[in-house]
């Protein structure tokens, strides 16, 4: 075991005392995965399988076998387990014991040990976070296990820009916020544009109102006329999306990297104990989720029914605004109750990225109106 990181070095030898020959072909288990519903940390494992070519990160659902392995590992949300030899590993297999729980292990060839010699096999075992810096320092080509999904890419660059703002302020909170307000300032060009072309949208609605009454039973008819009104005062209809599109990978990637930062497992931030948990003010005697008072989601949800009410243009049917109406409440519901038990660390980010954009929306309707 080593003393200076999470490293173990495995040594087997097996020597035939006997006086005719033994054949070998001994498994060595890893470990067993368990993808149980009731877990709500399961959908965060999965199993790596380290090859010449590339490394192959799957969630077992059946048998599977691999050729030619230079590393094994399986992980969690926060931690792994990888285990490498001298020489290239002949065989992985992931097998089905149960339902629910599969068992990741490594197969040698059969060997045949003659009488009175030894077989000796030496493997290198790493069981600790995955953080990259500390994986590199046992074996750099385990580093390829740390994977944030689809948008992996952008996920290391905003995790290297999150491990910078915590060497400049020694709190992993503060360089949440820190992070926060960098994505935006970086995204505030793609934002203005896109809350523009809602507002020249939302400007247009009276109009389309009156479209779609004039043309209720012509929907080819209405349709030419909202095109040629869009034409008429140069508002793209998808010009609020296409802004939102072109964020939403840095947004999924900044996800991934918040929901399986280790470093934020038990790091404090003002009333918030544990980052990498729900920021629990308090303890209530109602059911899950709703056992603790989480006052991160809740401020987040107020922040957008004040957003919604800034943004939000009087309708010029009772329909339309009826509609309003349940949008208004609505939304900032779904999202508190989807962020409600979210890792603080993640709402935190949330929190200050719409604090940011209702400022914004402030500055620019008091602007509007001095105009």
């Amino acid at each position: 075991f080593s003393k200076s990181n999470y490293s173990i070095q495995l040594d087997i030898g097996i020597q035939n005392l006997s006086s005719s020959p033994l054949t070998v072909n001994w498994p060595l288990t890893l470990g067993v995965q368990e993808f149980s519903s009731k877990d709500a940390d399961a959908r965060y494992q999965d199993v790596a399988i380290g090859t010449k070519e590339k490394t192959i990160h799957i969630a077992p659902k059946k048998d599977i076998e691999f050729k030619g392995v230079n590393f094994l590992a399986m992980r969690d949300r926060y931690f792994a387990a990888i285990v490498s030899g001298q020489a290239e590993l002949p065989a992985a297999f992931i097998k089905k014991i149960s339902n629910q729980a599969f068992e990741i292990s490594l197969s040698a060839e059969p060997l045949i040990i003659p009488p009175g010699q030894s077989l000796q096999q030496q493997f290198r075992i790493y069981l600790g976070p995955q953080e990259l810096n500390t994986i590199n320092a046992v074996n750099p080509e385990w580093s390829s296990l740390i994977h944030y999904g689809t948008f992996d890419f952008i996920s290391q660059i905003l995790l290297q820009l999150l491990q910078f703002f915590y060497k400049l302020v020694h709190n992993w909170g503060l360089a949440i916020v820190i992070l926060s307000v960098a994505v935006y300032f970086l995204l505030f060009p793609l934002t203005i544009k896109q809350m523009r072309s809602m507002k020249d949208m939302q400007a247009l609605q009276p109009h389309i109102e009156e479209l779609k009454k004039m043309y209720k039973d012509n929907p080819q008819k209405l349709q030419k006329e909202q095109m040629e009104l869009f034409r008429k005062h140069k508002v793209n209809p998808f010009g609020g999306c296409l802004p939102l599109l072109l964020q939403m990978p840095i947004f999924f990637a900044l996800y991934q990297t918040l929901m399986r930062c280790v470093f934020l497992k038990g790091a404090g931030f003002l009333w918030i104990k544990d980052l990498s948990n729900p920021d629990k003010l308090f303890a209530m005697p109602f059911p899950k989720p709703f056992d603790q008072f989480n006052l991160l989601p809740i401020l987040m949800a107020i922040g957008m029914f004040i957003q919604q009410k800034f943004t939000t243009v009087p309708a010029t049917s009772r329909s339309t605004a009826d509609q309003q109406k349940i949008m208004l409440f609505m939304m900032p519901i779904l999202f508190g109750f989807i962020f409600y038990s979210m890792p603080a660390g993640l709402v935190l980010y949330w929190f200050i990225n719409s604090t940011l954009m209702l400022v914004n929306q402030i500055r620019q309707a008091r602007t509007s109106q001095t105009k």
